[in-house]
């Protein structure tokens, strides 16, 4: 019985060296090619390594698009501003933040105003203006910091500042200025131009937006308003047509008068050449006369006691006269003998 136990607890024991020496022997089998087992884990470390590295930088790139600036803020403030397109940096998150802003061209409208003007009239305007984020740092963090980047809200505010230029510009203009059917009298840029004045400079340091241009969109007229216009422009078409009537009547008198003086010169010259003439007939007759009287002095005298008679006597002339005076003598006498030239006739 007791060889039988120690037998049974020999086996046991070598059976258990047995086993020992198997586990020593794979022991020593892996601690003889260690090229095999130990890259594994650090191979595994570098990617995971690589791979975060890859994700921080992912996370550090800003993208600046065109028509915008991109406020890098630290904690919440504006740390600077990137204002070129492309690619940029930050730090990631919590630390930093992107936040794009947009600087393209917009425009917004003041809607109706009931204004009113130097003379004391009601007009209702509206006006537009165009307006973008000024492109530099400052005014970027300008606009952050008044609006919050939301251009909606900016658009609102800037409703509100032309509302209210709008009523001091219209103040410094008559109706006739804006409103006329005269163009020479319509001042619409002057309004505009000072318009602008009025908000540029406001919206910018407050802002940090610049206004490109301003305009008039509406005007029109309230009733009471249209009928004073109405009336004003009567008044002055009448006025107009009065000072037209009377440069009319002006010149019809100056027209007339210079008439009358080109005919009084006409006339004089006219009498002038008609005394000329006169005399001149006169020289002659008197010569013509004078070669009658020389080649017959009797049939001269006759001629001439006839357009005597022609002269003095019409169908209603009633004479009484000698007979034997002259020129009547000729008709008691008859014509004296006239002597012609080659012989005498009874």
């Amino acid at each position: 019985m007791s060889q039988s136990s120690s037998h049974d607890h020999h086996d046991h024991a070598g059976h258990d060296h047995a086993h020992a020496g198997h586990h020593h022997g794979h022991h020593h089998h892996h601690h003889g090619d260690p090229q095999q087992a130990g890259p594994f884990p650090w191979r595994r470390m570098g990617w995971a390594a690589l791979l975060v590295a890859f994700a921080i930088a992912a996370a550090s790139l800003v993208q600046v698009r065109s028509g915008e600036a991109t406020v890098i803020t630290r904690f919440g403030n504006p740390a600077r501003v990137l204002l070129q397109p492309g690619l940029g940096w930050r730090w990631p998150a919590p630390f930093e933040a992107a936040i794009p802003v947009d600087l393209r061209l917009r425009t917004t409208s003041s809607g109706l105003q009931d204004v009113g003007t130097r003379d004391g009239l009601r007009i209702i305007i509206q006006a537009y203006v165009a307006w973008q984020v000024q492109g530099d740092p400052d005014n970027v963090r300008r606009f952050m910091r008044a609006v919050q980047n939301q251009p909606d809200e900016a658009a609102r505010q800037i409703r509100t500042f032309v509302g209210s230029a709008l009523e001091t510009t219209a103040a410094s203009f008559d109706l006739a200025n804006l409103v006329n059917t005269d163009a020479s009298q319509v001042r619409i840029a002057d309004f505009e131009a000072q318009l602008r004045q009025q908000i540029d400079q406001q919206l910018l340091t407050t802002y940090g937006v610049r206004v490109l241009q301003v305009g008039v969109e509406r005007l029109t007229l309230p009733s009471v308003t249209l009928t004073a216009t109405v009336d004003r422009m009567r008044a002055e078409r009448e006025t107009i047509a009065t000072e037209r009537t009377a440069i009319g009547k002006r010149e019809a008198a100056q027209i007339r008068s210079a008439a009358e003086r080109d005919a009084r010169i006409v006339q004089a010259d006219a009498t002038v050449k008609a005394a000329e003439i006169e005399a001149q007939s006169r020289v002659e007759a008197a010569a013509i006369y004078g070669k009658a009287y020389a080649g017959s002095p009797k049939l001269y005298n006759l001629l001439r006691s006839l357009d005597t008679l022609g002269t003095i006597v019409s169908p209603g002339t009633k004479l009484i006269l000698r007979t034997d005076a002259a020129p009547f003598r000729v008709l008691v006498d008859g014509p004296p003998s006239v002597e012609l030239k080659g012989g005498t006739q009874p």
